[in-house]
């Protein structure tokens, strides 16, 4: 009996074991920013490597806001304080317009120059509704106090 048991048990740890290490793995490996691309108060930043949880999205963006100002000056706000980040996955790099789906950028001579819109971050901030993060297709308010609160209105 004890023998069945370990042939039951022994795989399923391995296979925990397995899940957690690749989970860290993905977790912990450091966030590549390939090009920023900008249009008037949009940035748009293609990104390798993105965090896979909201917190570590909205986290990532808050320890990195400086470093993006500074190295690719963004956010750019419009004269009326707006503006807009969104971080779309690079993936297999930049390709032809053919496909139906794809963003393509004007700053970038053509044919490759567009890629297959995968939005992982977006981050946005207007005088009206303040900043706000959206993180797998939930929205989080940043208050004034610095608490960040996901947004219940749906």
């Amino acid at each position: 009996m004890k023998r069945k048991y370990t042939k039951i048990i022994f795989p399923l740890f391995l296979f925990a074991f397995v899940f957690i290490t690749y989970f860290f793995w993905i977790s912990l490996r450091p966030v590549s920013i390939v090009a920023v691309h900008q249009n008037d108060d949009y940035s748009s930043v293609l990104v390798k490597n993105f965090p896979i949880t909201e917190k570590g999205e909205i986290n990532w963006w808050l320890k990195n806001k400086d470093m993006l100002k500074s190295r690719y000056d963004i956010p750019k706000p419009s004269s009326y304080g707006t503006f807009t980040v969104i971080f779309w996955g690079y993936g297999d790099g930049y390709k032809e317009e053919g496909k139906y789906d794809r963003l393509c950028f004007n700053d970038m001579p053509p044919p490759q120059n567009c890629i297959d819109k995968k939005i992982v971050f977006y981050v946005s901030y207007s005088k009206n509704s303040g900043m706000y993060f959206i993180a797998n297709n939930e929205k989080y308010y940043l208050k004034n106090n610095g608490k960040i609160v996901r947004d219940k209105s749906d």
